[in-house]
Protein backbone atom coordinates (compact mmCIF):
# COMPACT_ATOMS: atom_id res chain seq x y z
CA UNK A 1 0.00 0.00 0.00
CA UNK A 2 0.99 3.83 -0.41
CA UNK A 3 3.33 4.81 2.18
CA UNK A 4 1.71 7.75 4.98
CA UNK A 5 3.42 10.76 5.05
CA UNK A 6 5.70 11.30 8.36
CA UNK A 7 4.38 14.48 9.14
CA UNK A 8 1.52 12.18 9.47
CA UNK A 9 2.56 9.80 11.41
CA UNK A 10 4.13 12.41 13.65
CA UNK A 11 0.90 14.33 14.15
CA UNK A 12 0.03 13.77 17.94
CA UNK A 13 -3.40 12.47 19.01
CA UNK A 14 -5.55 14.93 21.26
CA UNK A 15 -5.13 13.54 24.51
CA UNK A 16 -8.70 15.71 25.23
CA UNK A 17 -10.61 13.28 22.51
CA UNK A 18 -8.40 10.40 22.55
CA UNK A 19 -10.41 8.69 24.94
CA UNK A 20 -14.38 9.57 23.11
CA UNK A 21 -14.61 5.87 22.65
CA UNK A 22 -14.08 4.64 26.43
CA UNK A 23 -16.72 7.38 27.27
CA UNK A 24 -19.50 6.02 24.31
CA UNK A 25 -19.09 2.64 25.49
CA UNK A 26 -19.71 4.16 29.22
CA UNK A 27 -22.96 5.48 28.23
CA UNK A 28 -24.07 2.65 26.07
CA UNK A 29 -23.92 0.95 29.34
CA UNK A 30 -26.25 3.24 30.18
CA UNK A 31 -24.09 5.36 32.79
CA UNK A 32 -24.05 9.25 33.11
CA UNK A 33 -20.48 10.48 31.93
CA UNK A 34 -19.88 14.19 33.34
CA UNK A 35 -17.54 16.04 30.51
CA UNK A 36 -14.49 17.55 32.46
CA UNK A 37 -12.65 16.53 30.07
CA UNK A 38 -13.17 19.28 26.79
CA UNK A 39 -13.84 23.09 27.25
CA UNK A 40 -17.26 23.47 25.45
CA UNK A 41 -19.41 25.67 27.83
CA UNK A 42 -22.92 25.25 28.28
CA UNK A 43 -23.55 28.58 28.68
CA UNK A 44 -26.52 30.30 26.08
CA UNK A 45 -24.97 31.66 23.03
CA UNK A 46 -26.07 35.08 22.96
CA UNK A 47 -29.19 35.30 21.64
CA UNK A 48 -28.54 38.15 18.83
CA UNK A 49 -26.00 35.94 17.59
CA UNK A 50 -28.41 32.96 17.09
CA UNK A 51 -31.53 35.78 15.28
CA UNK A 52 -28.27 37.13 13.11
CA UNK A 53 -28.27 33.74 11.08
CA UNK A 54 -31.87 32.69 11.77
CA UNK A 55 -32.71 36.25 10.38
CA UNK A 56 -30.65 35.37 7.19
CA UNK A 57 -31.98 35.60 3.43
CA UNK A 58 -29.36 34.64 1.40
CA UNK A 59 -30.07 33.83 -2.51
CA UNK A 60 -26.35 32.88 -2.64
CA UNK A 61 -23.74 32.12 -0.11
CA UNK A 62 -20.74 33.95 -1.53
CA UNK A 63 -17.25 33.87 -0.23
CA UNK A 64 -16.64 36.71 1.99
CA UNK A 65 -13.29 38.74 1.22
CA UNK A 66 -10.01 36.56 1.88
CA UNK A 67 -9.40 39.24 5.17
CA UNK A 68 -13.14 38.07 6.79
CA UNK A 69 -16.10 40.83 5.76
CA UNK A 70 -14.61 44.34 6.06
CA UNK A 71 -17.64 45.60 8.46
CA UNK A 72 -16.87 42.32 10.97
CA UNK A 73 -13.38 43.68 10.81
CA UNK A 74 -14.09 47.27 11.34
CA UNK A 75 -16.25 45.97 14.40
CA UNK A 76 -13.45 44.30 15.79
CA UNK A 77 -11.11 46.85 15.48
CA UNK A 78 -13.74 48.79 17.68
CA UNK A 79 -14.08 45.92 20.41
CA UNK A 80 -10.30 46.16 20.88
CA UNK A 81 -9.89 49.82 21.19
CA UNK A 82 -12.85 50.02 23.72
CA UNK A 83 -9.72 48.14 25.27
CA UNK A 84 -7.13 50.40 24.47
CA UNK A 85 -5.01 47.44 22.40
CA UNK A 86 -4.92 50.60 19.51
CA UNK A 87 -5.61 48.13 16.28
CA UNK A 88 -7.36 48.95 13.07
CA UNK A 89 -9.16 46.96 11.01
CA UNK A 90 -6.45 46.33 8.55
CA UNK A 91 -4.80 44.84 11.01
CA UNK A 92 -7.18 41.76 11.60
CA UNK A 93 -7.70 38.54 9.80
CA UNK A 94 -10.62 36.52 10.16
CA UNK A 95 -9.78 32.83 10.47
CA UNK A 96 -11.34 29.49 10.65
CA UNK A 97 -10.97 29.92 14.25
CA UNK A 98 -7.83 30.39 16.27
CA UNK A 99 -6.74 27.16 15.36
CA UNK A 100 -6.22 28.48 11.92
CA UNK A 101 -4.96 31.76 12.75
CA UNK A 102 -1.95 29.74 15.12
CA UNK A 103 -1.24 28.41 11.93
CA UNK A 104 -0.87 31.67 9.78
CA UNK A 105 1.27 32.66 12.64
CA UNK A 106 3.60 29.74 12.73
CA UNK A 107 3.86 29.34 8.75
CA UNK A 108 4.18 33.16 8.45
CA UNK A 109 6.77 33.72 11.22
CA UNK A 110 9.05 30.16 11.41
CA UNK A 111 10.36 28.39 8.68
CA UNK A 112 10.42 24.58 8.83
CA UNK A 113 12.80 23.38 11.16
CA UNK A 114 12.94 26.88 13.23
CA UNK A 115 11.83 26.73 16.94
CA UNK A 116 9.00 28.27 19.16
CA UNK A 117 9.16 28.17 23.42
CA UNK A 118 6.39 27.85 24.99
CA UNK A 119 5.73 27.44 28.57
CA UNK A 120 4.67 23.81 29.58
CA UNK A 121 1.99 22.69 30.16
CA UNK A 122 0.14 24.01 26.99
CA UNK A 123 -2.53 23.71 24.88
CA UNK A 124 -2.05 20.33 23.01
CA UNK A 125 -2.95 21.33 20.23
CA UNK A 126 0.00 23.60 19.72
CA UNK A 127 1.59 20.37 18.63
CA UNK A 128 -0.81 19.20 16.30
CA UNK A 129 -0.40 23.03 14.91
CA UNK A 130 3.58 22.98 14.72
CA UNK A 131 3.56 19.62 13.20
CA UNK A 132 1.56 20.80 10.67
CA UNK A 133 4.32 24.08 10.11
CA UNK A 134 7.77 22.03 10.83
CA UNK A 135 7.98 23.94 14.01
CA UNK A 136 9.68 22.55 16.94
CA UNK A 137 8.33 23.11 20.13
CA UNK A 138 10.87 23.85 22.96
CA UNK A 139 8.95 23.69 26.52
CA UNK A 140 10.02 26.05 28.79
CA UNK A 141 8.40 24.05 32.12
CA UNK A 142 6.02 26.14 34.93
CA UNK A 143 5.04 23.65 37.88
CA UNK A 144 2.29 23.40 40.16
CA UNK A 145 4.07 24.31 42.86
CA UNK A 146 4.73 27.89 41.81
CA UNK A 147 0.79 27.85 40.34
CA UNK A 148 2.09 27.58 36.42
CA UNK A 149 3.50 31.46 36.88
CA UNK A 150 6.05 32.42 34.28
CA UNK A 151 9.37 30.70 34.63
CA UNK A 152 11.75 32.81 35.31
CA UNK A 153 13.63 34.84 32.60
CA UNK A 154 16.64 32.27 32.89
CA UNK A 155 15.19 29.57 32.11
CA UNK A 156 14.14 30.86 28.64
CA UNK A 157 17.59 32.48 27.68
CA UNK A 158 19.09 29.07 28.56
CA UNK A 159 16.95 27.36 25.47
CA UNK A 160 17.58 30.89 23.17
CA UNK A 161 19.49 29.29 19.92
CA UNK A 162 19.76 30.63 16.55
CA UNK A 163 16.94 28.89 15.36
CA UNK A 164 14.51 29.97 17.98
CA UNK A 165 12.04 32.71 16.28
CA UNK A 166 9.39 33.09 18.13
CA UNK A 167 7.36 32.24 22.04
CA UNK A 168 3.52 31.31 22.54
CA UNK A 169 1.79 32.12 25.41
CA UNK A 170 -1.81 31.60 26.00
CA UNK A 171 -2.96 34.12 28.68
CA UNK A 172 -5.41 33.55 30.58
CA UNK A 173 -3.79 29.69 30.01
CA UNK A 174 -5.67 27.09 28.89
CA UNK A 175 -4.87 24.55 30.32
CA UNK A 176 -3.65 25.82 33.96
CA UNK A 177 -6.13 29.12 33.95
CA UNK A 178 -3.21 30.73 34.97
CA UNK A 179 -3.24 34.58 34.61
CA UNK A 180 -0.19 36.90 33.42
CA UNK A 181 0.56 40.04 35.35
CA UNK A 182 1.66 42.82 33.83
CA UNK A 183 4.98 42.36 34.92
CA UNK A 184 5.17 38.75 33.62
CA UNK A 185 4.23 40.30 30.16
CA UNK A 186 6.89 43.33 30.29
CA UNK A 187 9.47 40.45 30.82
CA UNK A 188 8.85 38.38 28.14
CA UNK A 189 9.19 42.06 25.69
CA UNK A 190 12.58 42.65 27.09
CA UNK A 191 13.16 39.11 25.81
CA UNK A 192 11.74 39.46 22.31
CA UNK A 193 13.52 43.08 22.00
CA UNK A 194 16.71 41.53 22.82
CA UNK A 195 16.64 38.44 20.76
CA UNK A 196 14.56 39.96 17.97
CA UNK A 197 11.49 36.86 18.39
CA UNK A 198 7.75 37.10 17.88
CA UNK A 199 5.49 36.94 21.12
CA UNK A 200 2.73 35.39 20.06
CA UNK A 201 -0.56 35.75 22.15
CA UNK A 202 -3.34 33.19 22.07
CA UNK A 203 -6.10 35.26 23.85
CA UNK A 204 -9.14 33.78 23.18
CA UNK A 205 -10.26 34.09 26.92
CA UNK A 206 -9.41 37.10 27.59
CA UNK A 207 -13.18 37.65 29.20
CA UNK A 208 -12.55 35.17 32.27
CA UNK A 209 -10.17 36.89 34.71
CA UNK A 210 -11.35 36.75 38.33
CA UNK A 211 -11.07 37.97 41.86
CA UNK A 212 -10.46 41.72 40.77
CA UNK A 213 -8.10 41.20 38.46
CA UNK A 214 -7.90 42.26 34.32
CA UNK A 215 -6.44 41.00 31.48
CA UNK A 216 -3.29 42.68 30.49
CA UNK A 217 -2.53 41.94 26.57
CA UNK A 218 0.95 42.17 24.33
CA UNK A 219 -0.88 44.61 22.75
CA UNK A 220 -0.55 46.99 25.63
CA UNK A 221 2.83 46.45 25.80
CA UNK A 222 4.72 49.41 24.35
CA UNK A 223 7.98 49.15 21.88
CA UNK A 224 6.72 45.59 20.48
CA UNK A 225 4.56 46.52 17.30
CA UNK A 226 6.57 44.73 14.87
CA UNK A 227 6.91 41.41 17.09
CA UNK A 228 3.77 41.24 18.56
CA UNK A 229 0.78 38.79 17.05
CA UNK A 230 -2.42 38.55 18.99
CA UNK A 231 -5.02 35.24 18.28
CA UNK A 232 -8.27 35.19 19.26
CA UNK A 233 -11.84 33.49 18.93
CA UNK A 234 -15.34 33.79 19.50
CA UNK A 235 -15.44 30.17 20.41
CA UNK A 236 -15.34 30.65 24.31
CA UNK A 237 -16.44 34.57 24.68
CA UNK A 238 -19.89 34.14 23.21
CA UNK A 239 -19.74 30.22 23.53
CA UNK A 240 -20.11 29.79 19.63
CA UNK A 241 -17.44 26.35 19.45
CA UNK A 242 -19.30 25.78 16.49
CA UNK A 243 -19.08 28.83 14.67
CA UNK A 244 -15.58 28.58 14.16
CA UNK A 245 -14.30 32.26 13.75
CA UNK A 246 -11.19 33.54 14.82
CA UNK A 247 -8.98 36.26 14.53
CA UNK A 248 -5.35 36.67 13.17
CA UNK A 249 -4.02 40.05 14.45
CA UNK A 250 -0.84 42.17 14.25
CA UNK A 251 0.52 45.69 13.61
CA UNK A 252 3.18 44.27 11.83
CA UNK A 253 2.00 45.12 7.79
CA UNK A 254 4.33 42.75 6.14
CA UNK A 255 3.57 40.19 8.77
CA UNK A 256 -0.40 40.58 7.91
CA UNK A 257 0.28 40.66 4.14
CA UNK A 258 2.56 37.52 4.57
CA UNK A 259 -0.44 35.87 6.73
CA UNK A 260 -3.22 37.18 3.90
CA UNK A 261 -1.24 34.57 1.19
CA UNK A 262 -2.61 31.99 3.39
CA UNK A 263 -5.82 33.47 3.83
CA UNK A 264 -6.29 33.72 -0.22
CA UNK A 265 -5.32 30.28 -0.08
CA UNK A 266 -8.09 28.65 1.76
CA UNK A 267 -10.11 31.56 -0.14
CA UNK A 268 -12.44 32.45 2.74
CA UNK A 269 -13.68 32.13 6.03
CA UNK A 270 -16.64 30.67 7.06
CA UNK A 271 -19.71 33.31 5.68
CA UNK A 272 -22.36 32.42 8.45
CA UNK A 273 -19.74 32.50 11.50
CA UNK A 274 -18.54 35.88 10.39
CA UNK A 275 -22.32 36.99 10.29
CA UNK A 276 -23.09 35.54 14.02
CA UNK A 277 -19.36 36.93 14.68
CA UNK A 278 -20.36 40.33 14.15
CA UNK A 279 -23.79 40.18 15.47
CA UNK A 280 -22.48 39.35 18.89
CA UNK A 281 -19.88 42.07 19.17
CA UNK A 282 -23.14 44.28 20.12
CA UNK A 283 -23.80 41.61 22.86
CA UNK A 284 -24.80 43.58 26.20
CA UNK A 285 -22.22 43.61 28.99
CA UNK A 286 -24.56 42.12 31.34
CA UNK A 287 -24.43 38.68 29.50
CA UNK A 288 -20.21 39.24 30.49
CA UNK A 289 -20.83 40.17 34.14
CA UNK A 290 -23.50 37.36 34.33
CA UNK A 291 -21.21 34.70 32.88
CA UNK A 292 -18.13 35.84 34.63
CA UNK A 293 -20.27 35.46 38.31
CA UNK A 294 -21.59 31.90 37.09
CA UNK A 295 -17.72 30.66 36.24
CA UNK A 296 -15.96 32.25 39.59
CA UNK A 297 -18.80 29.95 41.36
CA UNK A 298 -18.27 27.18 39.25
CA UNK A 299 -14.48 27.27 40.10
CA UNK A 300 -14.88 27.84 43.55
CA UNK A 301 -16.78 24.31 43.53
CA UNK A 302 -14.13 22.83 41.51
CA UNK A 303 -11.19 24.01 43.32
CA UNK A 304 -12.59 23.89 46.90
CA UNK A 305 -13.84 20.21 45.97
CA UNK A 306 -10.84 19.21 44.86
CA UNK A 307 -8.83 20.33 47.57
CA UNK A 308 -10.40 19.21 50.19
CA UNK A 309 -10.17 15.20 48.64
CA UNK A 310 -6.96 13.69 50.34
CA UNK A 311 -3.66 13.91 48.38
CA UNK A 312 -5.15 16.42 45.82
CA UNK A 313 -3.17 19.51 44.99
CA UNK A 314 -4.85 22.49 42.53
CA UNK A 315 -4.18 25.64 42.79
CA UNK A 316 -6.63 28.50 42.28
CA UNK A 317 -7.07 29.61 38.75
CA UNK A 318 -6.93 33.33 37.99
CA UNK A 319 -8.96 33.22 33.84
CA UNK A 320 -10.27 30.97 31.71
CA UNK A 321 -12.02 28.19 33.05
CA UNK A 322 -9.91 25.52 33.43
CA UNK A 323 -7.71 24.28 36.57
CA UNK A 324 -4.62 21.05 36.25
CA UNK A 325 -4.84 19.02 39.60
CA UNK A 326 -2.37 16.71 40.93
CA UNK A 327 -4.45 13.72 41.90
CA UNK A 328 -2.97 11.04 44.54
CA UNK A 329 -2.41 8.15 41.98
CA UNK A 330 0.39 6.96 39.45
CA UNK A 331 -0.98 7.74 35.99
CA UNK A 332 -3.63 9.55 35.18
CA UNK A 333 -3.66 8.05 31.62
CA UNK A 334 -4.53 4.37 33.43
CA UNK A 335 -6.76 6.42 35.49
CA UNK A 336 -8.70 8.41 32.87
CA UNK A 337 -9.33 5.26 31.03
CA UNK A 338 -10.12 3.13 34.10
CA UNK A 339 -12.76 5.91 35.42
CA UNK A 340 -14.69 4.91 32.15
CA UNK A 341 -13.90 1.57 31.63
CA UNK A 342 -14.62 -0.05 34.70
CA UNK A 343 -15.86 2.69 37.64
CA UNK A 344 -19.38 3.96 38.44
CA UNK A 345 -21.15 5.33 41.52
CA UNK A 346 -25.21 5.68 41.55
CA UNK A 347 -24.38 4.54 37.31
CA UNK A 348 -22.32 7.56 37.72
CA UNK A 349 -18.74 8.48 36.25
CA UNK A 350 -16.28 11.30 35.15
CA UNK A 351 -14.05 12.39 32.15
CA UNK A 352 -10.79 14.22 32.75
CA UNK A 353 -7.96 14.83 30.51
CA UNK A 354 -4.33 13.37 31.15
CA UNK A 355 -2.35 16.71 31.63
CA UNK A 356 0.96 14.78 30.37
CA UNK A 357 -0.64 15.40 26.99
CA UNK A 358 0.25 19.10 27.69
CA UNK A 359 3.75 18.78 28.59
CA UNK A 360 6.25 18.55 25.82
CA UNK A 361 8.91 17.27 28.37
CA UNK A 362 8.80 13.07 28.84
CA UNK A 363 7.20 12.44 31.99
CA UNK A 364 5.63 15.05 33.38
CA UNK A 365 2.31 15.65 34.67
CA UNK A 366 2.08 12.02 34.96
CA UNK A 367 -0.51 12.21 38.08
CA UNK A 368 -1.76 15.41 37.04
CA UNK A 369 -5.29 15.49 35.04
CA UNK A 370 -6.83 19.24 33.18
CA UNK A 371 -10.52 19.78 34.46
CA UNK A 372 -13.07 21.99 32.10
CA UNK A 373 -15.48 23.49 34.73
CA UNK A 374 -17.98 24.15 32.09
CA UNK A 375 -20.93 21.95 33.50
CA UNK A 376 -23.27 23.66 35.70
CA UNK A 377 -22.43 23.95 39.56
CA UNK A 378 -24.85 21.17 40.42
CA UNK A 379 -23.84 18.71 37.50
CA UNK A 380 -19.84 19.55 38.95
CA UNK A 381 -20.55 18.99 42.74
CA UNK A 382 -21.98 15.31 41.61
CA UNK A 383 -18.53 15.10 39.25
CA UNK A 384 -16.51 15.96 42.44
CA UNK A 385 -18.41 13.35 44.26
CA UNK A 386 -17.52 10.56 41.77
CA UNK A 387 -14.37 11.76 41.64
CA UNK A 388 -13.93 10.89 45.41
CA UNK A 389 -15.47 7.66 45.13
CA UNK A 390 -13.04 6.62 42.45
CA UNK A 391 -9.86 7.47 44.23
CA UNK A 392 -11.02 5.79 47.23
CA UNK A 393 -10.68 2.28 45.40
CA UNK A 394 -8.80 2.87 42.88
CA UNK A 395 -6.03 0.40 43.43
CA UNK A 396 -3.36 2.98 41.94
CA UNK A 397 -4.62 5.55 44.63
CA UNK A 398 -2.27 6.34 47.20
CA UNK A 399 -5.68 6.79 49.29
CA UNK A 400 -6.53 3.08 48.53
CA UNK A 401 -3.21 1.89 49.57
CA UNK A 402 -3.25 3.65 52.61
CA UNK A 403 -6.88 2.05 53.54
CA UNK A 404 -5.68 -1.77 52.62
CA UNK A 405 -2.04 -1.11 54.53
CA UNK A 406 -4.45 0.05 57.57
CA UNK A 407 -5.90 -3.08 57.36
CA UNK A 408 -3.59 -5.21 57.06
Amino acid sequence: MPTISDRGNLMPESPIRKLVPYAEAAKKKGRKVFHLNIGQPDIETPQIALDAIKNINFKVIEYSHSAGIESYRKGLAEYYNKLNLGVSFEDILITTGGSEALLFAFNSCLNAGDEVIIPEPFYANYNGFATTAGVKVIPVTSSIETRFSLPPIAEFEKLITPKTKAILICNPSNPTGYLYSKEELETLKNIVIKHNLYLIADEVYREFCYDGKTHYSVFNLTGIEEHAIVIDSVSKRYSMCGARIGAFISKNKKLVAIAMKYAQARLSPPTFGQIAGEAALKTPQSYFDNVIAEYVERRNIVIEGLNAIEGVKCPNPGGAFYAVAELPIDNAEVFCQWLLEEFEYNNQTVMLAPAAGFYATKGLGTKEVRIAYVLNKEALKEALVCLKQALLVYEGSSIRKKEVQSKA
